[in-house]
Protein backbone atom coordinates (compact mmCIF):
# COMPACT_ATOMS: atom_id res chain seq x y z
CA UNK A 1 0.00 0.00 0.00
CA UNK A 2 1.58 3.26 -1.17
CA UNK A 3 0.44 6.78 -0.44
CA UNK A 4 1.95 10.18 0.30
CA UNK A 5 3.04 10.97 3.84
CA UNK A 6 3.94 14.16 5.69
CA UNK A 7 7.55 13.63 4.58
CA UNK A 8 6.45 14.25 1.00
CA UNK A 9 4.77 17.62 1.61
CA UNK A 10 5.69 21.14 2.66
CA UNK A 11 3.36 22.46 5.35
CA UNK A 12 4.88 25.84 6.19
CA UNK A 13 2.32 28.62 5.98
CA UNK A 14 -0.37 26.26 4.68
CA UNK A 15 -3.82 25.51 6.05
CA UNK A 16 -3.66 21.90 7.20
CA UNK A 17 -6.79 19.90 8.01
CA UNK A 18 -6.04 16.76 10.04
CA UNK A 19 -8.68 14.05 10.38
CA UNK A 20 -7.87 12.44 13.73
CA UNK A 21 -9.66 9.68 15.61
CA UNK A 22 -10.51 11.26 18.96
CA UNK A 23 -13.50 9.00 19.62
CA UNK A 24 -12.54 8.19 23.20
CA UNK A 25 -14.54 6.45 25.95
CA UNK A 26 -16.10 8.37 28.83
CA UNK A 27 -16.93 7.44 32.40
CA UNK A 28 -20.42 7.73 33.89
CA UNK A 29 -19.68 11.32 35.02
CA UNK A 30 -18.61 12.22 31.46
CA UNK A 31 -14.88 12.30 32.15
CA UNK A 32 -12.47 10.88 29.57
CA UNK A 33 -11.65 7.39 30.85
CA UNK A 34 -8.91 6.51 28.34
CA UNK A 35 -7.04 9.06 26.20
CA UNK A 36 -5.00 6.51 24.20
CA UNK A 37 -6.43 7.72 20.90
CA UNK A 38 -5.79 11.36 21.76
CA UNK A 39 -2.17 10.62 22.65
CA UNK A 40 -1.73 8.62 19.44
CA UNK A 41 -2.95 11.61 17.41
CA UNK A 42 -0.40 14.07 18.83
CA UNK A 43 2.61 13.39 16.53
CA UNK A 44 0.77 14.56 13.39
CA UNK A 45 -0.63 17.62 15.16
CA UNK A 46 2.71 18.60 16.68
CA UNK A 47 4.52 18.16 13.39
CA UNK A 48 2.07 20.40 11.53
CA UNK A 49 2.27 23.06 14.25
CA UNK A 50 6.08 22.95 14.30
CA UNK A 51 6.09 23.42 10.53
CA UNK A 52 4.29 26.73 10.90
CA UNK A 53 1.00 25.50 9.48
CA UNK A 54 -2.45 26.76 10.40
CA UNK A 55 -3.81 23.56 11.90
CA UNK A 56 -7.41 22.37 12.04
CA UNK A 57 -8.26 19.06 13.74
CA UNK A 58 -11.40 17.19 12.72
CA UNK A 59 -12.93 14.16 14.46
CA UNK A 60 -16.16 12.40 15.33
CA UNK A 61 -17.35 11.31 18.76
CA UNK A 62 -20.04 8.69 19.17
CA UNK A 63 -23.13 8.62 16.95
CA UNK A 64 -24.95 11.96 17.25
CA UNK A 65 -27.99 12.86 15.18
CA UNK A 66 -26.90 14.90 12.18
CA UNK A 67 -28.13 18.45 11.70
CA UNK A 68 -28.48 19.49 15.33
CA UNK A 69 -26.01 20.30 18.12
CA UNK A 70 -26.01 17.81 21.01
CA UNK A 71 -23.99 18.72 24.06
CA UNK A 72 -23.40 15.11 25.08
CA UNK A 73 -21.50 14.51 21.83
CA UNK A 74 -19.50 17.74 21.94
CA UNK A 75 -15.72 17.60 21.58
CA UNK A 76 -15.34 20.16 24.39
CA UNK A 77 -13.70 17.63 26.77
CA UNK A 78 -11.36 16.61 23.94
CA UNK A 79 -10.35 20.24 23.35
CA UNK A 80 -9.58 20.59 27.05
CA UNK A 81 -7.41 17.44 27.08
CA UNK A 82 -5.63 18.47 23.85
CA UNK A 83 -4.87 21.88 25.34
CA UNK A 84 -3.19 20.18 28.29
CA UNK A 85 -1.25 17.65 26.23
CA UNK A 86 -0.10 20.22 23.64
CA UNK A 87 0.56 22.87 26.28
CA UNK A 88 -1.30 25.45 24.25
CA UNK A 89 -4.89 26.63 23.96
CA UNK A 90 -6.96 24.55 21.52
CA UNK A 91 -10.19 26.48 20.83
CA UNK A 92 -13.26 24.47 19.85
CA UNK A 93 -14.95 25.82 16.71
CA UNK A 94 -18.67 25.06 16.66
CA UNK A 95 -19.71 26.27 13.19
CA UNK A 96 -16.85 25.59 10.84
CA UNK A 97 -18.02 24.11 7.54
CA UNK A 98 -18.16 27.48 5.74
CA UNK A 99 -14.76 28.68 6.97
CA UNK A 100 -12.28 28.68 9.86
CA UNK A 101 -10.12 31.55 11.10
CA UNK A 102 -6.78 30.11 12.23
CA UNK A 103 -3.31 31.63 11.92
CA UNK A 104 -0.05 29.83 11.04
CA UNK A 105 1.37 28.11 14.11
CA UNK A 106 -2.03 27.94 15.78
CA UNK A 107 -4.34 24.96 16.21
CA UNK A 108 -8.11 24.64 16.56
CA UNK A 109 -10.45 21.69 17.05
CA UNK A 110 -13.54 21.49 14.87
CA UNK A 111 -16.77 20.37 16.55
CA UNK A 112 -17.94 16.78 16.03
CA UNK A 113 -18.01 16.22 12.27
CA UNK A 114 -20.88 13.72 12.55
CA UNK A 115 -23.21 16.53 13.57
CA UNK A 116 -22.97 17.80 9.98
CA UNK A 117 -25.70 16.76 7.56
CA UNK A 118 -24.19 14.51 4.92
CA UNK A 119 -21.13 13.36 6.88
CA UNK A 120 -21.94 9.66 7.10
CA UNK A 121 -23.47 9.70 3.60
CA UNK A 122 -20.16 10.96 2.16
CA UNK A 123 -22.09 13.89 0.70
CA UNK A 124 -20.31 15.49 -2.25
CA UNK A 125 -21.21 19.08 -1.38
CA UNK A 126 -20.05 18.70 2.22
CA UNK A 127 -16.84 17.00 1.09
CA UNK A 128 -16.04 19.90 -1.23
CA UNK A 129 -16.66 22.44 1.56
CA UNK A 130 -14.26 20.53 3.82
CA UNK A 131 -11.66 20.47 1.05
CA UNK A 132 -11.95 24.27 0.63
CA UNK A 133 -10.93 24.73 4.27
CA UNK A 134 -7.41 23.54 3.61
CA UNK A 135 -4.37 23.44 1.37
CA UNK A 136 -3.41 20.01 2.72
CA UNK A 137 -5.66 17.26 4.06
CA UNK A 138 -4.01 14.73 6.39
CA UNK A 139 -5.87 11.54 7.25
CA UNK A 140 -4.49 10.27 10.54
CA UNK A 141 -7.66 8.46 11.65
CA UNK A 142 -6.99 4.79 11.01
CA UNK A 143 -9.83 3.89 13.38
CA UNK A 144 -12.28 5.45 10.90
CA UNK A 145 -10.53 4.25 7.73
CA UNK A 146 -13.21 1.64 7.03
CA UNK A 147 -15.86 4.36 6.76
CA UNK A 148 -16.52 6.15 3.46
CA UNK A 149 -17.58 9.39 5.13
CA UNK A 150 -17.11 12.99 4.02
CA UNK A 151 -14.38 13.58 6.60
CA UNK A 152 -12.45 10.42 5.75
CA UNK A 153 -13.07 9.78 2.06
CA UNK A 154 -14.90 12.61 0.30
CA UNK A 155 -12.59 15.41 1.45
CA UNK A 156 -9.57 13.44 0.21
CA UNK A 157 -11.08 13.41 -3.27
CA UNK A 158 -11.22 17.18 -3.51
CA UNK A 159 -8.40 18.56 -1.31
CA UNK A 160 -5.57 20.22 -3.23
CA UNK A 161 -3.09 17.88 -1.57
CA UNK A 162 -3.66 14.93 0.71
CA UNK A 163 -1.55 12.39 2.56
CA UNK A 164 -1.56 9.82 5.33
CA UNK A 165 -0.59 10.90 8.83
CA UNK A 166 2.08 9.11 10.90
CA UNK A 167 -0.45 7.06 12.87
CA UNK A 168 -2.04 5.67 9.70
CA UNK A 169 1.42 4.90 8.28
CA UNK A 170 2.43 3.04 11.43
CA UNK A 171 -0.87 1.14 11.68
CA UNK A 172 -0.59 -0.10 8.09
CA UNK A 173 3.06 -1.06 8.59
CA UNK A 174 2.35 -3.07 11.75
CA UNK A 175 -0.71 -4.85 10.36
CA UNK A 176 1.07 -5.67 7.13
CA UNK A 177 3.98 -7.11 9.08
CA UNK A 178 1.57 -9.25 11.08
CA UNK A 179 -0.24 -10.68 8.04
CA UNK A 180 1.71 -10.24 4.82
CA UNK A 181 4.95 -11.84 5.96
CA UNK A 182 4.44 -13.05 9.53
CA UNK A 183 6.99 -15.02 11.46
CA UNK A 184 5.48 -18.44 12.15
CA UNK A 185 3.60 -19.80 13.99
CA UNK A 186 0.92 -17.15 13.47
CA UNK A 187 -1.60 -17.11 16.32
CA UNK A 188 -4.82 -15.08 16.31
CA UNK A 189 -6.80 -14.37 19.48
CA UNK A 190 -10.38 -13.25 18.83
CA UNK A 191 -12.79 -12.62 21.68
CA UNK A 192 -16.15 -10.94 21.91
CA UNK A 193 -19.80 -11.56 22.52
CA UNK A 194 -20.99 -12.69 19.09
CA UNK A 195 -19.76 -14.87 16.27
CA UNK A 196 -22.03 -12.92 13.89
CA UNK A 197 -20.01 -9.71 14.25
CA UNK A 198 -16.72 -11.49 13.58
CA UNK A 199 -17.69 -14.46 11.43
CA UNK A 200 -16.05 -13.22 8.23
CA UNK A 201 -12.78 -12.41 10.00
CA UNK A 202 -12.83 -15.82 11.71
CA UNK A 203 -13.30 -17.58 8.38
CA UNK A 204 -10.53 -15.49 6.81
CA UNK A 205 -8.12 -16.04 9.70
CA UNK A 206 -8.79 -19.77 9.59
CA UNK A 207 -7.14 -19.74 6.14
CA UNK A 208 -4.01 -18.02 7.42
CA UNK A 209 -3.26 -18.71 11.06
CA UNK A 210 -1.61 -21.73 12.62
CA UNK A 211 -3.69 -21.48 15.80
CA UNK A 212 -6.91 -19.63 16.57
CA UNK A 213 -7.86 -18.77 20.15
CA UNK A 214 -11.50 -17.73 20.58
CA UNK A 215 -12.98 -16.25 23.75
CA UNK A 216 -16.17 -14.90 25.27
CA UNK A 217 -19.51 -15.64 23.65
CA UNK A 218 -17.68 -16.67 20.47
CA UNK A 219 -16.03 -19.53 22.36
CA UNK A 220 -19.41 -20.60 23.73
CA UNK A 221 -20.84 -20.92 20.22
CA UNK A 222 -17.81 -22.98 19.23
CA UNK A 223 -18.35 -25.21 22.29
CA UNK A 224 -21.94 -25.79 21.13
CA UNK A 225 -20.56 -26.76 17.73
CA UNK A 226 -18.50 -29.40 19.53
CA UNK A 227 -21.60 -30.74 21.26
CA UNK A 228 -20.87 -29.30 24.70
CA UNK A 229 -23.49 -28.12 27.18
CA UNK A 230 -22.86 -24.45 27.97
CA UNK A 231 -25.81 -23.98 30.32
CA UNK A 232 -27.37 -20.54 30.02
CA UNK A 233 -24.21 -18.93 28.64
CA UNK A 234 -24.26 -16.28 25.90
CA UNK A 235 -24.05 -17.93 22.47
CA UNK A 236 -25.57 -17.88 18.99
CA UNK A 237 -27.17 -21.25 18.43
CA UNK A 238 -28.15 -20.38 14.86
CA UNK A 239 -24.45 -20.03 13.94
CA UNK A 240 -23.27 -23.45 15.08
CA UNK A 241 -22.84 -24.56 11.46
CA UNK A 242 -20.63 -21.52 10.71
CA UNK A 243 -18.55 -22.16 13.84
CA UNK A 244 -18.07 -25.75 12.72
CA UNK A 245 -16.88 -24.49 9.33
CA UNK A 246 -14.21 -22.37 11.02
CA UNK A 247 -13.11 -25.34 13.14
CA UNK A 248 -12.96 -27.66 10.13
CA UNK A 249 -11.04 -25.13 8.06
CA UNK A 250 -8.27 -24.60 10.58
CA UNK A 251 -8.03 -28.22 11.71
CA UNK A 252 -7.78 -29.38 8.08
CA UNK A 253 -4.62 -27.29 7.88
CA UNK A 254 -3.17 -28.85 11.02
CA UNK A 255 -4.02 -25.88 13.21
CA UNK A 256 -5.60 -25.77 16.65
CA UNK A 257 -8.55 -24.05 18.29
CA UNK A 258 -7.95 -24.58 22.01
CA UNK A 259 -11.51 -24.50 23.34
CA UNK A 260 -11.85 -24.42 27.14
CA UNK A 261 -12.06 -27.67 29.07
CA UNK A 262 -12.29 -25.89 32.41
CA UNK A 263 -14.22 -22.68 33.01
CA UNK A 264 -15.23 -20.19 35.68
CA UNK A 265 -18.99 -19.80 35.83
CA UNK A 266 -21.76 -18.23 37.89
CA UNK A 267 -25.53 -18.40 38.29
CA UNK A 268 -26.04 -14.71 37.51
CA UNK A 269 -24.22 -12.04 35.52
CA UNK A 270 -22.98 -9.12 37.57
CA UNK A 271 -20.09 -7.62 39.55
CA UNK A 272 -21.15 -9.50 42.70
CA UNK A 273 -21.62 -12.90 41.03
CA UNK A 274 -20.09 -15.82 42.89
CA UNK A 275 -17.45 -17.60 40.75
CA UNK A 276 -17.35 -21.40 40.55
CA UNK A 277 -14.68 -23.42 38.74
CA UNK A 278 -15.98 -26.36 36.72
CA UNK A 279 -14.93 -28.80 34.04
CA UNK A 280 -16.78 -28.08 30.81
CA UNK A 281 -18.63 -31.41 31.08
CA UNK A 282 -19.94 -30.57 34.56
CA UNK A 283 -22.06 -27.53 33.73
CA UNK A 284 -25.68 -27.30 34.84
CA UNK A 285 -28.36 -25.74 32.68
CA UNK A 286 -28.35 -22.55 34.77
CA UNK A 287 -24.56 -22.01 34.70
CA UNK A 288 -23.10 -19.01 32.88
CA UNK A 289 -19.55 -19.30 31.53
CA UNK A 290 -17.81 -16.01 32.35
CA UNK A 291 -14.12 -16.92 32.08
CA UNK A 292 -11.67 -19.61 31.03
CA UNK A 293 -10.16 -21.83 33.72
CA UNK A 294 -6.49 -22.03 34.70
CA UNK A 295 -5.80 -25.35 32.94
CA UNK A 296 -7.14 -24.05 29.63
CA UNK A 297 -5.19 -20.81 30.02
CA UNK A 298 -2.05 -22.86 30.68
CA UNK A 299 -2.55 -24.57 27.31
CA UNK A 300 -3.14 -21.23 25.58
CA UNK A 301 -0.09 -19.71 27.31
CA UNK A 302 2.03 -22.55 25.89
CA UNK A 303 0.80 -21.80 22.35
CA UNK A 304 1.52 -18.09 22.77
CA UNK A 305 4.96 -18.75 24.23
CA UNK A 306 6.03 -20.44 20.99
CA UNK A 307 4.27 -18.01 18.63
CA UNK A 308 6.20 -16.08 16.02
CA UNK A 309 3.40 -13.55 15.47
CA UNK A 310 0.32 -12.80 17.59
CA UNK A 311 -2.75 -10.83 16.49
CA UNK A 312 -5.08 -10.06 19.39
CA UNK A 313 -8.62 -8.67 19.35
CA UNK A 314 -10.88 -9.24 22.35
CA UNK A 315 -10.78 -10.78 25.86
CA UNK A 316 -11.52 -14.39 26.77
CA UNK A 317 -13.80 -13.58 29.71
CA UNK A 318 -15.69 -10.83 31.53
CA UNK A 319 -12.47 -9.20 32.72
CA UNK A 320 -14.30 -6.07 33.91
CA UNK A 321 -15.34 -8.15 36.96
CA UNK A 322 -12.23 -9.09 38.96
CA UNK A 323 -13.47 -12.57 39.85
CA UNK A 324 -13.71 -13.37 36.13
CA UNK A 325 -10.54 -11.59 34.99
CA UNK A 326 -7.88 -14.27 35.51
CA UNK A 327 -8.24 -15.68 32.01
CA UNK A 328 -7.73 -12.34 30.28
CA UNK A 329 -4.96 -11.44 32.75
CA UNK A 330 -3.11 -14.65 31.89
CA UNK A 331 -3.72 -14.00 28.19
CA UNK A 332 -2.34 -10.44 28.49
CA UNK A 333 0.75 -11.56 30.39
CA UNK A 334 1.40 -14.48 28.04
CA UNK A 335 1.28 -12.23 24.97
CA UNK A 336 3.48 -9.67 26.72
CA UNK A 337 6.07 -12.32 27.61
CA UNK A 338 6.08 -13.99 24.21
CA UNK A 339 9.12 -13.44 22.01
CA UNK A 340 6.81 -13.23 18.98
CA UNK A 341 5.78 -9.97 17.33
CA UNK A 342 2.47 -8.94 18.93
CA UNK A 343 -0.20 -6.54 17.74
CA UNK A 344 -3.38 -5.78 19.68
CA UNK A 345 -6.45 -3.79 18.65
CA UNK A 346 -10.00 -2.96 19.68
CA UNK A 347 -11.54 -1.05 22.57
CA UNK A 348 -11.90 -3.99 24.98
CA UNK A 349 -8.41 -5.16 24.12
CA UNK A 350 -6.89 -1.76 24.86
CA UNK A 351 -8.83 -1.70 28.14
CA UNK A 352 -7.39 -5.11 29.07
CA UNK A 353 -3.87 -4.10 28.08
CA UNK A 354 -4.21 -1.03 30.30
CA UNK A 355 -5.81 -2.86 33.22
CA UNK A 356 -3.15 -5.54 33.37
CA UNK A 357 -0.22 -3.18 32.85
CA UNK A 358 1.27 -4.68 29.68
CA UNK A 359 1.02 -1.64 27.40
CA UNK A 360 4.78 -1.29 26.96
CA UNK A 361 5.22 -5.03 26.37
CA UNK A 362 2.95 -5.32 23.31
CA UNK A 363 4.90 -4.58 20.11
CA UNK A 364 2.09 -2.55 18.57
CA UNK A 365 -1.26 -1.40 19.95
CA UNK A 366 -3.73 -0.39 17.27
CA UNK A 367 -6.15 2.44 18.03
CA UNK A 368 -8.75 0.86 15.76
CA UNK A 369 -11.57 -1.61 16.24
CA UNK A 370 -13.64 -2.14 13.10
CA UNK A 371 -10.86 -0.94 10.78
CA UNK A 372 -8.42 -3.27 12.53
CA UNK A 373 -10.66 -6.27 11.87
CA UNK A 374 -11.49 -5.31 8.30
CA UNK A 375 -7.81 -4.84 7.46
CA UNK A 376 -7.10 -8.30 8.88
CA UNK A 377 -9.95 -9.65 6.80
CA UNK A 378 -8.31 -8.26 3.67
CA UNK A 379 -11.05 -5.74 2.87
CA UNK A 380 -10.36 -2.49 1.04
CA UNK A 381 -10.59 0.40 3.52
CA UNK A 382 -12.17 3.37 1.66
CA UNK A 383 -10.17 6.09 3.41
CA UNK A 384 -6.87 4.37 2.58
CA UNK A 385 -7.97 3.49 -0.92
CA UNK A 386 -8.60 7.13 -1.86
CA UNK A 387 -5.21 8.18 -0.46
CA UNK A 388 -3.57 5.53 -2.60
CA UNK A 389 -5.49 6.58 -5.72
CA UNK A 390 -4.60 10.24 -5.17
CA UNK A 391 -0.93 9.34 -4.76
CA UNK A 392 -0.96 7.39 -8.03
CA UNK A 393 -2.78 10.20 -9.86
CA UNK A 394 -0.21 12.84 -8.84
CA UNK A 395 2.86 10.79 -9.79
Amino acid sequence: MTFKTLDDLTLTGKRVLIRSDLNVPFSDNHEISDDTRIAASLPAIRRAMASGAAVMIMSHLGRPKAGIFQEEFSLAPIAKRLSKLLDTAVPLIKDWVSGVDVAPGQVVLLENCRMNLGETENDDALSKKMALLCDVFVNDAFGAAHRAHASTHGVAQYASECCAGPLVVEEVRALTQALASPKKPLVAVVGGAKVSTKLTILLELAKKVDHLVVGGGIANTFLLAKGKNIGGSLAEKDLIHEASAVIDRIESRGGKIPLPHDVVCAKVFGPDAEPTKKHIDELNDDDLILDFGSETMGQIAHILEHAGTIVWNGPVGVFEFDQFSNGTRTLSNSIAQSAGFSIAGGGDTIAAVTKFGVTDKINYISTAGGAFLEFLEGKVLPALDILEKRAIKTK
